[in-house]
């Protein structure tokens, strides 16, 4: 149904006639109006013109309503829609340590770094999160949130690709991670809590350690899944010819799978793109919490077709008070001509 959200302002509507009521030019007008008995014979081209003054008087009343009707916020008023109110929180913590810049990830038959490939693959997971409040948290010498739990799903997926190494220092600080994440999970209730720390080494800085933080997020009921990021076997050029290297030997498993364990999660090893995204099944199986039902009523804005109509007979009242006069010059200069010839012939 059409509503007004202002509907206030229509009792600016008479305040035009209260000016010119109340105006003493309108007064000294009337008295002078009542000098004249009747009119002189060779005054009814001014008769005519009065008349003809009402049409600007009419087309500036059309144009005071529909600024008036604008003012108003006229807005239609859809039916209601149910939205579920069910959903996961979500919180993705992303190392950005030095260690994360090693290109020893295969994505699509080319060697990249791991930040890379973590940010692919997170990619299409968050934009899977449908119905989902999803967080960003980058680490490395300390932890900060990129991004708050929101709905925004584009806006978490620009924060990530934009982030890059060395951004928060070289080294990884996993427990401020996850305590920053027990503390943004901590300030809603009965939700779905569930932190995602993608880290490809060990906890080498920060004020709090590893341990303490998997007691918070014990405490706090949150689940957290640790996923290691990390080739377990690559080629490295020498003087001396090609050798093996393992790039993932400073990953702290062990230490990685008491955290997931402890709080009901579970450690994922990504040693490449497929195994990263293994995590989607787990995740997927995660059991929403549903609340209430929620009623939303859409508000479709409909203020700008008064305004339009009002500016579209502003602009061609204008246009016609500036170029009558001009028509009116020509038409005298061609009417005076043809006089003046018609006299000479």
């Amino acid at each position: 149904m059409l509503e007004f959200a202002w509907w206030w302002a229509f009792f600016a509507l008479p305040l035009p006639l209260l000016v010119r009521f109340f105006s003493p030019r309108a007064q000294e007008t009337a008295m002078s109006a009542l000098k004249v008995p009747r009119l002189k014979p060779n005054e009814t081209a001014h008769l005519s013109s009065a008349k003809n003054n009402k049409i600007p008087m009419l087309v500036a009343t059309i144009i005071w309503i529909l600024m008036i009707c604008a003012t108003a916020r006229p807005q239609w008023l859809g039916e209601p829609i149910s939205i579920p109110n069910e959903g996961r929180e979500m919180m993705l913590a992303v190392d950005l340590s030095g260690s994360m810049k090693i290109d020893d990830m295969q994505l699509n038959g080319r060697q990249v770094n791991r930040l890379t490939m973590t940010k692919s693959v997170l990619y299409d997971f968050i934009q899977r999160r449908v119905g989902d409040r999803l967080g960003l948290i980058l680490f490395a010498d300390t932890a900060y949130v990129q991004a708050p739990l929101t709905y925004d799903r584009d806006t978490v997926s620009t924060l990530l690709r934009e982030a890059v190494i060395g951004l928060v220092g070289e080294q990884t600080a996993i427990g401020d991670a996850i305590g920053l994440a027990v503390k943004r999970f901590d300030e809603k209730e009965e939700s779905n809590n569930v932190l995602i720390l993608l880290t490809d080494g060990q906890n080498t800085a920060g004020n709090i350690t590893p341990e303490q933080a998997k007691s918070l997020a014990i405490n706090k009921g949150i689940k957290v899944y640790t996923i290691g990021v990390g080739a377990d076997k690559m080629l490295i050029q020498s003087f001396f010819g090609s050798r093996q290297v393992n790039p993932s030997q400073e990953l702290d498993e062990g230490m990685l799978t008491d955290i997931a364990t402890s709080t009901g999660g579970q450690y994922f090893r990504a040693r490449n793109a497929e195994e990263l995204q293994a995590i989607y099944q787990q995740l997927d199986a995660l059991e929403p919490i549903e609340g209430e039902t929620r009623k939303m009523r859409p508000l479709t804005a409909l203020y700008f077709y008064p305004a339009a109509f009002a500016l579209l007979l502003s602009i061609l009242w204008v246009m016609v008070a500036v170029l009558s006069p001009l028509i009116s010059r020509v038409a005298k200069k061609f009417k005076h001509k043809e006089t003046t010839e018609g006299a000479k012939v």
